[in-house]
């Protein structure tokens, strides 16, 4: 059994000020296990890990854009924030390559225990010019009983010319299973200005439903 998985839905962006305004796509999101990423590659001809494919995967995409492993990247983040790392799974839910081309705005890594336990989310912001900044932020206690995950962060990284920097970010992850949900809301001190939502349903890694996928995007 792996837990990589496709996830189909649909994105919403929503600008609250000076005028409302709301997009929808419908878009392919894909949760990998960091540990699966090469037996899935070798299993299935319409994805890749690190070349051109119908659909792929590429390190560089991610973390500090290095040859330095995305899981050594993460678990150095995980120390730094005094968190062991124990080799638990890291698993990333994001948008994969497509035909060559992608853009994340936002990846978002769920990192485990070694006992299956959730340990830290870590959201991974990208910009228009291909910088990137890391919000990790730790599961508390309360957080792993609650079915959906609520944290918040003030902003650290410039992200668009029309946004300041005194903003706090909001996440809501109904982490992946049948279904996901990844919620994030910006705001200031006069209520919110911008929410991003995805919502996605699970369905099988196989070369047949990422074909699906592709054609319904």
């Amino acid at each position: 059994m792996t837990h990589s998985a496709i996830y189909r839905g649909q994105v919403v962006h929503t600008r609250f000020r000076p005028v409302r305004h709301r997009l929808r796509h419908r878009m392919m999101w894909l949760l990998l296990d960091l540990d699966e990423l090469p037996m899935l590659a070798r299993r299935l001809r319409l994805f890749s890990l690190n070349r051109f494919n119908l659909v792929d995967f590429r390190d560089r995409d991610h973390g500090d854009g290095t040859r330095t492993k995305l899981r050594t990247q993460i678990e150095r983040h995980l120390q730094r924030a005094g968190l062991e790392a124990d080799g638990g799974a890291i698993r990333v839910l994001c948008m994969p390559r497509v035909l060559g081309t992608v853009f994340n705005p936002l990846s978002v890594f769920f990192c485990h225990r070694a006992d299956g336990r959730l340990q830290a989310m870590l959201y991974e912001v990208h910009n228009t010019f291909g910088e990137r900044h890391n919000y990790l932020i730790p599961i508390t206690a309360a957080d792993a009983l609650q079915p959906v995950l609520r944290q918040s962060c003030a902003k650290e990284f410039h992200v668009s010319p029309f946004m300041d920097m005194e903003m706090t970010y909001r996440f809501r992850i109904t982490p992946p299973a049948e279904h996901t949900v990844v919620a994030i809301e910006g705001g200031n001190a006069d209520g919110k200005l911008i929410s991003a939502v995805y919502a996605g349903t699970r369905c099988a890694l196989t070369d047949a439903n990422l074909l699906r996928a592709f054609i319904a995007q």
